[in-house]
């Protein structure tokens, strides 16, 4: 009798902070990830932030052979790639596919800008996935679900402006943009260059998703309105899907979600999320790495061990973060108050975590009066769910029980649903996610909690409208 092969999925998610590679089996189990840290931002100018050199293929190349080493079955058994790139980047391209420019990142104030064309041998304009989707394949196809911005793209059919004259207000030619797919869509196969650069063997096809927070939202199962999802990473937001593009929402956006034709609603969200968190760690330096030693473990848990013993609220220390300024608000700066002799490291650390669960439960819940919707669960995602500590906080702060996404990357996993629904390993994304995600733990909120957050939360809303009057003074003398 012979006996069927198995058959593995390559997730290529290309994070803010690292490249992420993972080789998934067909019930989403990981059977080898690597990871590669991506470098610091060139910042030349105000307002210019890029990604140095070539370093988003760069970190792909390392990650996804670093995924290859640690994979223990035979590579002939991978048989798709679902790619998944940052979103809002933008990457201006010559007539070969290679880059013309740095790729600018999407805290560059040029991508909420029409484009502007300052090389002459740029041919192309395109997102970071049709980028490094032609690095892969050689083609100039992209995902139409990572076009939301500055983009002549309409947003109920998913495909490019038919007028001409409407391209030219973002600043494009029709014959600069890439050919669009819808997510689940072959964009082309592994060519041999892209073989030898990642380890993925040549003529494996490569499957489009969407931008990095729909495919998130798609690896942690999202697919129910009444469920939210907390998405903590660079950027922390909260997240919901629906079938409808809502035109002119006032207290959230839309996106295009990973499933062709739905879509991702979006609240507000914390800028340097949690980047902040890992800026405090940092922060600490020998100190939490010399207390970690001693317990034991390592800095992340040693600092939540010791903020878990800190109540809730951390006794009046409060934060708003701000460490990054809206683009509407320049001037502001992140706020700390209400130390007092009991504060120490703990206090701190808390604090920011509680700080990004009150901001985006607030947003969140403007986004849902605005939908007509009540959430039933949070499913937590990114690096900052694996602190047991900051999930029993979205607890109670939400009020709601917390799950934790199952996949260490929900992005990768997602992006492996897009493969196996494209290559028809299952018949559409419902199953696809039925048999691929993983469920994690579940944290039930604590009331007593729950009705202190909301106190502290009323006051936590207010600061910014008796702090911005002295950062407007204080953005005269610095900055």
């Amino acid at each position: 009798m012979s006996r069927t092969r198995p058959r593995y999925f390559v997730g290529i998610d290309n994070g803010s902070q690292s490249s992420k590679v993972t080789v998934f089996d067909t019930e989403g189990r990981v059977v080898g990830e690597g990871r590669q840290a991506l470098r610091p931002y060139d910042t030349p100018r105000p307002g210019v932030v890029e990604h140095p050199d070539d370093d988003l293929w760069t970190s792909i190349g390392a990650a996804s052979r670093a995924a290859l080493a640690a994979f223990d079955g035979d590579p002939a058994d991978i048989v798709g790639v679902g790619l998944c790139t940052i979103r809002f980047c933008r990457a201006v391209l010559n007539a070969d596919g290679t880059l013309a420019q740095p790729v600018m990142s999407w805290m560059d104030e040029r991508v909420g800008l029409p484009h502007r064309d300052t090389s002459p041998a740029a041919a192309r304009v395109t997102t970071s996935s049709g980028y490094i989707g032609h690095r892969m394949t050689g083609n100039f196809r992209d995902t139409a679900a990572n076009y939301a911005g500055m983009w002549p793209l309409d947003p109920d059919t998913w495909q490019w402006s038919d007028d001409d004259t409407e391209i030219g207000k973002y600043g494009l030619r029709r014959e600069q943009l890439f050919d669009l797919v819808l997510p689940g869509e072959v964009l082309g196969e592994v060519t041999a260059n892209a073989s030898r650069h990642t380890g993925i063997p040549a003529g494996v096809p490569v499957v489009a998703t969407a931008n990095d927070k729909a495919v998130e939202a798609l690896g942690c199962g999202l697919r129910d309105p009444g469920t939210l999802l907390v998405s903590l990473g660079t950027y922390v937001a909260g997240m919901a899907t629906g079938p409808r593009n809502v035109t002119g929402p006032a207290d959230f956006w839309v996106n295009y979600a990973a499933v062709p034709h739905s879509y991702l609603y979006e609240s507000g969200g914390v800028r340097r999320g949690m980047w902040t968190v890992s800026w405090y760690r940092d922060l600490l330096g020998e100190e939490a790495a010399a207390g970690a030693r001693a317990a034991g473990t390592d800095v992340e848990d040693w600092l939540g061990a010791g903020a878990a013993e800190v109540p809730p609220g951390s006794d009046g220390l409060l934060t708003v973060l701000d460490w990054l300024a809206p683009d509407d608000a320049p001037f502001r700066k992140g706020t700390m108050l209400g130390f007092d002799g009991r504060h120490g490291r703990f206090h701190v650390h808390r604090s920011l975590l509680e700080a990004l669960a009150m901001t985006v439960h607030d947003t969140t819940q403007a986004m849902a009066r605005e939908l007509g919707t009540a959430y039933r669960e949070v499913i937590v995602s990114g690096g900052g769910s694996r602190s047991d500590l900051m999930m029993r906080i979205q607890a109670d702060v939400h009020g709601l029980p917390a799950r934790r996404a199952g996949a260490s990357s929900a992005a990768g996993l997602g992006a492996a649903i897009c493969a196996a629904v494209g290559l028809g390993v299952y018949s559409g994304f419902e199953e696809a996610t039925d048999r691929m995600v993983r469920p994690g733990e579940v944290f039930l909120p604590d009331r007593a909690n729950h009705d202190l957050y909301r106190r502290l939360e009323a006051v936590h809303r207010d600061v910014r409208a008796h702090t911005d009057a002295l950062y407007r003074r204080t953005y005269d003398v610095f900055g």
